[in-house]
């Protein structure tokens, strides 16, 4: 039997996070998940004894570390990060903004260097810990009119990997778990999405955007079988650094990866020329 832990969940009222704090209060583990509102703190908490809400918006990097210490002080050592706040934002390069963009890097990205800045030395000093950033797999391929938020997951999934060389001594692991499509909110009511307005790009962009409507909450991906796999995860003493889930995620990653080789290979004697 798996043993009970303390998950600090961001972002709990829909979505991923919503599926992951029901699945992860139903296995026996505690859950402290944040919510924007006392109205979805309220409802979480009355689910059961071993829910606890807190409120917090990841970009109120102000507060977080206070939020953080005061969680830990009433409800002890959290076992497991998940850093699950986020949204989409979709809209062609040069029709989006730079405000459109720091938007997306302050939540996708500052909201959870925040908050897991503000677990990380307890976690070094306990020797143990697990830190869970729910990224995509649109921080390892690409797909026109989602740049904004390719850049940030390709950002997230960068900083992922260096802290968990940095971590390793401690016990501490750190895990980029990158979901391909799933049946939540993203692609609909999450979404944020630039108004169209260079008719160069009707032709080519509008049916992307189009399709990406219609398909929203038909997607392959489960979201409580990602939860599950996920808390599948957390009880590996070994997990690893990246964690594709979905199988439209592992052929479009692996595919990608096998044409950026050939790339390389292609340029191989380019590439070598530069050497002194």
């Amino acid at each position: 039997m798996a043993i009970a832990k303390t998950l600090f969940i961001t972002g709990i009222s829909s979505g991923f996070g919503q599926a992951l704090a029901s699945e992860a209060l139903a296995a026996g583990h505690r859950v402290i998940g944040t919510v924007r509102n006392q109205a979805a703190a309220d409802a979480f908490e009355a689910t059961g004894p071993n829910a606890h809400a807190v409120l917090l918006d990841v970009t109120d990097f102000d507060r977080v570390g206070s939020v953080v210490a005061d969680a830990q002080q009433r409800l002890g050592p959290v076992d497991v990060l998940v850093n699950n706040a986020g949204y989409g934002h979709e809209g062609l390069f040069e029709e989006s903004t730079l405000e459109e963009l720091r938007r997306q890097f302050d939540v996708n990205v500052f909201g959870a260097v925040a908050v897991t800045k503000a677990f990380v030395p307890a976690m070094r000093e306990r020797r143990a810990g697990h830190i869970i950033n729910i990224t995509s797999m649109g921080g390892s391929i690409t797909m026109p009119g989602i740049a904004w938020y390719c850049g940030s997951k390709f950002a997230l999934e960068g900083i992922s990997d260096a802290l968990g060389k940095e971590l390793a001594p401690f016990n501490v692991c750190v895990t980029a778990v990158a979901p391909g499509s799933f049946r939540t909110d993203w692609a609909g009511r999450s979404m944020r999405r630039t108004p169209r307005r260079i008719a160069d790009y009707d032709a080519s962009f509008d049916p992307v955007r189009r399709a990406r409507l219609e398909k929203s909450g038909k997607q392959l991906g489960d979201p409580l079988k990602a939860a599950r796999a996920i808390l599948h995860l957390i009880d590996n003493p070994r997990p690893p650094a990246h964690l594709l889930l979905g199988s439209d995620a592992l052929t479009l990653v692996r595919d990608d990866l096998v044409a950026r080789l050939r790339g390389i290979e292609q340029w191989e004697t380019l590439t070598r020329s530069t050497d002194g």
